[in-house]
């Protein structure tokens, strides 16, 4: 351990863990070694592989975090977007946990199996909650459709969408977001 660092192991594996993400979220998995990972904290690399083990278990603790995705029962169609995106919009703007689960799994099937972990788990079941029929291919198309806005407002920052204000986006894309969940479905 670095000089002048507490010995506080949950301080330490938080520290590792944040070090985690931004690496992740800036390298990919691939590139991100657990050295470089020690370095960032200041610790000895078999501090790392103490806590998590490997770069699999590394990357796994990193990229868990929950949604926190609101209880959309009872919400009205027309209010969908507004309850939905407002949510997404804060994980995207203030936790680098998705968009590095994100980027990573482009190219990692190990973060690719998370991110698919994570829709099952949080955001299936909450869509699933507020539409009239064929919930599964609902909740997959507006999970696309919400995976398709992240990658060109934070991954691509293609022009127009990247600084569009939130208020802005929310207005342009709530209408998609109902008509997904609950419009009619095709014949």
């Amino acid at each position: 351990m670095a000089p002048g660092r507490s010995r506080d192991a949950d301080a330490t594996r938080a520290a590792i863990l944040s070090a985690a993400r931004d690496r992740f979220a800036a390298d990919g998995y691939e590139r991100t070694t657990l050295r470089m990972v020690a370095a960032d904290v200041g610790v000895d690399p078999a501090m790392v592989i103490r806590y998590f083990g490997s770069k699999q278990g590394l990357f796994t603790a990193a990229a868990d975090f929950s949604l926190d995705l609101p209880d959309l029962d009872g919400v009205a169609p027309d209010d969908l977007g507004a309850e939905i995106l407002p949510k997404f919009l804060a994980v995207w703007d203030h936790d680098s946990t998705f968009l590095a689960l994100l980027r990573v799994a482009m190219t990692s099937p190990e973060a690719a199996d998370k991110l698919r972990e994570l829709f099952a788990a949080q955001v299936a079941p909450a869509f699933a909650k507020v539409t009239p029929d064929h919930a599964h291919e609902r909740a997959a198309l507006l999970g696309s459709f919400l995976l398709g806005l992240a990658t060109t407002r934070y991954v691509l920052a293609t022009p127009g969408i990247a600084t569009m204000p939130p208020e802005r986006l929310a207005g342009w894309a709530a209408p998609v977001i109902r008509e997904i969940l609950t419009g009619p479905a095709p014949g």
